[in-house]
């Protein structure tokens, strides 16, 4: 059930290591759940007590019995009665704090896991698939452990309780009623063994209309001026559709084990009044014990009820569960593990790098490229040339197909990713603000920067209009609060780069929202801020070149052109040709 192919939606752990992983859970709350358990137990033990003593007060009446001696034996099951509740309630108080200081551990450890998760890993699992599971599958596993599993955990125990009670009365009547519900045992087997796949595809198609909804609503603007509403209204119509054959498919496995359940809540309790009522005639047992064996048995219709009411929910909450615990895998699908070794300086060396996406064709092709500490390196070239993809392995987003990416002597993809944000980081024109203040979003990079430190930030990227704002630095940004434009938000993200100070920048089109003026000022304010730090930049506009100490020509894949900008404009070749081309001859 896991898959590790790369492409494509994230993992899906195996029932074993679900099993494992609820196994740790439940050991990290120990306590609560053994308490649980015990309050359960006695909560069912109370509950046995009314039926037998109602048998009993069939047959002392029958034996000639007076008024007190029955409303003894009422009083006794009223007692226990109400011992059962309060039982039944603190029971269903400690399954509902164990539930939720679990859930709470789960929320914990899926945001610390998909923090972790590589890069080119989210990017080939489409975000639609990580926000499902972070939202729907663990709202799910909560509702389970929250109202489902103390629930189940009450049910089963009564279940035991209650059968085993009516084979201490008489193994005969107890066999009887064993026997009566085969058919729920048949029925249970027959749906338990297509749920969990039901429910994963169930899961997998949730997932698939997130992402293209996601997609449809961010790229609204995008639809709309090229008139492609129509195409997206039919991807996602088709999307939807296969939501609903996979909903249809869980509810005709529900439709056929209701009905069966509902039908052989009967079979026992009449097969024990059949053979009750035979016995009794040959004296072989009274009868208060037939009638306590019925009770016992029709009282077993309630836990079964819990128990296959919440069948269901269990089934979709383990397939949740083990989208879940499958983030835990994602990281596996990167071949390599973190190396503990520490670069000798911050060198960056490419060596004959060949990488291409998902096993298409190779966009880079033997690439070789030698980046000196503290250089400002400009990566040129058209569209599709392949510099992203390059500065993609630089950073250590992705590793190269053959050859090496190295820096300092270490291959950069298998530095510990917080070695590697030390000295490598990657800003490209995709950013985000976060929900909080100016503050927050700017110390996200140096948890321990003083206000001094975010306002010498903020001026290094002309970023000069948070003074305007109402409350500055404590400004609430997003929905409800102050909202930046496009321009504001690369330089916050820009302020971000300056506050973590790393070795090595890499620049994708970072500054491509900011007007050119202001682009250029940001870059040289930025070198100033970085000096004697590597500046590596992706860009379209050449002036960013012709500041650079070096320029690196990309043409289909390969390094075709390097040297100064003087040089490579003297050369008359490709770059020449651009940089004519830049200035309109």
């Amino acid at each position: 059930m896991t898959d590790l192919s790369g492409a494509g939606p994230l993992p899906v752990a195996e029932p074993s290591r679900v099993r494992r992983a609820a196994l740790r859970l439940i050991r990290r709350d120990g306590r609560a759940f053994a308490a649980m358990i015990a309050l359960n137990a006695l909560a069912a033990g109370a509950g046995l007590v009314g039926p037998w003593l109602l048998g009993r007060i069939v047959d002392e009446v029958k034996a000639g019995a007076g008024v007190g001696t029955v409303d003894r034996l009422a009083l006794a099951i009223l007692a226990f009665a109400l011992a059962q509740l309060l039982l039944s309630r603190y029971a269903s108080y400690l399954g509902h704090r164990f539930g939720e200081r679990t859930l709470a551990r789960i929320r914990e450890q899926f945001t610390d896991r998909a923090l972790a998760l590589p890069t080119s890993v989210i990017e080939r699992a489409g975000t639609g698939d990580l926000t499902t599971r972070g939202t729907t599958d663990v709202a799910q596993v909560g509702a389970m452990l929250r109202d489902a599993g103390p629930e189940i955990l009450i049910a089963a125990v009564q279940a035991a309780f209650i059968l085993g009670a009516v084979f201490a009365l008489d193994p005969l009547l107890g066999a009887c009623g064993v026997l009566g519900l085969v058919g729920i045992w048949f029925a249970a087997r027959w749906y338990l063994r297509r749920a969990v796949t039901a429910y994963l595809d169930e899961g997998a198609a949730n997932s698939a209309l997130a992402e293209q909804l996601a997609a449809a609503t961010t790229g609204a603007r995008t639809i709309e001026a090229l008139r492609l509403e129509h195409r997206r209204v039919a991807t996602c119509r088709q999307a939807i559709d296969e939501c609903r054959g996979t909903r249809t498919r869980t509810l005709f496995l529900r439709s056929v084990l209701f009905p069966i359940v509902d039908v052989s809540y009967v079979i026992p309790v009449a097969g024990v009044l059949l053979v009750g009522g035979v016995m009794t005639q040959g004296g072989a047992i009274t009868l208060g014990t037939v009638v306590a064996s019925a009770l016992y048995l029709r009282q077993l219709s309630q836990p079964l009820d819990t128990i296959l009411f919440h069948l269901e929910n269990l089934q979709s909450s383990s397939a949740s569960f083990a989208r879940v615990e499958g983030i835990a895998l994602a990281s596996q699908e990167e071949p390599a593990t973190a190396s503990a070794s520490v670069p000798a300086d911050d060198r960056l060396e490419v060596a004959g790098a060949h990488y291409a996406y998902d096993g298409g064709p190779d966009v880079l092709r033997g690439v070789d490229l030698t980046v000196q500490p503290g250089e400002r390196l400009a990566i040129v070239g058209p569209s599709g040339a392949g510099k992203t993809t390059l500065g993609r392995l630089l950073a250590g987003v992705d590793r190269p197909r053959a050859g090496t990416v190295t820096v300092g002597g270490v291959p950069v993809a298998d530095l510990d990713p917080d070695r590697l944000r030390e000295r490598v980081i990657l800003v490209t024109q995709e950013h985000h603000v976060f929900l909080g203040t100016v503050r927050d979003n700017l110390r996200i990079a140096a948890p321990s920067a003083t206000d001094a430190d975010l306002h010498a930030a903020l001026t290094a990227v002309g970023a000069d209009w948070v003074g305007d704002l109402p409350d500055g630095l404590d400004t609430d940004l997003g929905p409800g609060g102050h909202r930046l434009d496009g321009a504001q938000t690369q330089q916050v993200a820009l302020a971000r780069v300056v506050l973590a100070d790393p070795h090595t920048l890499i620049l994708d089109e970072a500054t491509a929202l900011l007007d050119p003026r202001t682009a250029r000022h940001t870059e040289r304010a930025l070198a100033a801020v970085l000096a004697d730090r590597t500046v590596i930049a992706i860009a379209h506009r050449l002036q960013t070149a012709h500041d650079a100490d070096r320029v690196a020509v990309m043409q289909d894949g390969r390094l075709t052109e390097l040297g100064t900008h003087d040089d490579l404009v003297e050369a008359g070749g490709t770059y020449a040709a651009l940089w004519r081309s830049w200035h309109g001859e």
